[in-house]
């Protein structure tokens, strides 16, 4: 890695070799529907039926994979809402860490507890509106010796994050298409710098997008300001997994020179999302990873005439929330929000 650990190609390529045997190989998807909606061309990239339901196993195993024997035999520690933290459970089961301890908060989707402790972990359920969380973490890995893998503030989970759009870039390209624009959700900031970096690498002229829900967008306030900002918890979403209060200090100094934009996208969003790859691919989704999608879908005058790949980046959803989704749609509300920001 060059550039103060920042992933260049190289670390990506790596990262996405080590994946190789972990992944499954999904092309990019397309609809004549979704593409007449947005009035250009769409590229869905799937993450939904990646082990675990999320992009998440990227990082998490790009990270616990290359841990010492030695750190293995002490366990690893995860901070998650629950696709971090199930990715985390599966990568050290695999690789047989002999401990997983993950710390969840006390609202998390059933559907996210319950496979995370199916996978071997020890769940630890904390108030995320009380609690110290850098103090959870370092009280942990002191007192129990774990090795704390985080969800997206670190070179190598930002990496795995990157091998996304690497190969959203490499199938474009064999297809020759050229890709104007990317979009992803964005909480912590992971995803959205990650594919940046793999971007500018191999197609530079494409524009990259993050997509954060209302109430929560952290990061769009802190590119407007230029420095990580915090923003109070507004609890009025239903994007369980984008509820980071400020961005990622590591992933915020990418995405401060290499994002486009940011996008500020509602709940009908997100739900519009969800029912659009019901509809066009079958596929099942959470809020928080149709949210992309959802907010392309919202606003035709971004996509007008273009190309945009865009990522479900999650499918661990409750299934009574999923279909309660579909009825609570409201196909009058208004289009998402684009914040154009200049890098610093």
């Amino acid at each position: 890695m060059a550039g103060g650990n920042v992933p260049d190609i190289a670390a990506i390529q790596d990262a996405a070799r080590r994946l190789v045997p972990v992944l499954c190989s999904l092309p990019l998807m397309e609809s004549e529907r979704l593409n007449s909606r947005v009035g250009g061309r769409l590229l869905v990239k799937v993450e939904t039926l990646q082990p675990t339901g999320s992009f998440k196993i990227r990082g998490a195993w790009n990270r616990i994979a290359q841990l010492s024997p030695d750190e293995l035999a002490r366990g690893v520690l995860a901070l998650s809402s629950g696709n971090h933290g199930r990715a985390v459970a599966w990568a050290a089961r695999a690789t047989g860490a002999r401990r997983t301890v993950v710390l969840m908060p006390q609202d998390a989707p059933a559907n996210k507890l319950e496979q995370t402790r199916a996978l071997g972990a020890q769940v630890v359920a904390y108030d995320r509106r009380t609690a110290d969380r850098g103090d959870l973490i370092s009280r942990w890995c002191r007192e129990e010796g774990l090795v704390y893998i985080p969800a997206f503030d670190d070179p190598h989970v930002v990496a795995g994050a990157a091998t996304v759009a690497y190969e959203v870039a490499k199938e474009a390209a064999a297809s020759n298409i050229s890709l104007h624009g990317f979009a992803a959700a964005c909480s912590g900031g992971g995803l959205i710098a990650g594919s940046a970096l793999a971007l500018g690498a191999l197609s530079p002229v494409t524009e990259v997008w993050g997509v954060e829900p209302q109430g929560y967008d952290d990061t769009a306030q802190s590119l407007a300001r230029g420095d990580r900002v915090a923003v109070q918890a507004s609890g009025e979403t239903i994007c369980d997994a984008l509820l980071s209060l400020t961005p990622g200090e590591f992933t915020f100094e990418i995405n401060r020179r290499r994002l486009a934009g940011i996008i500020s996208a509602s709940d009908d969003d997100a739900r519009r999302g969800m029912r659009a790859a019901f509809e066009e691919f079958g596929l099942v989704t959470e809020p928080s990873g149709a949210l992309a999608l959802g907010a392309l879908l919202a606003d035709r005058k971004r996509t007008e005439g273009r190309t945009f790949a865009v990522v479900l980046s999650g499918r661990n959803v409750d299934s009574d929330l999923f279909v309660r989704q579909f009825a609570d749609l409201d196909t009058s509300t208004t289009p998402a929000s684009f914040n154009q920001v200049e890098a610093r």
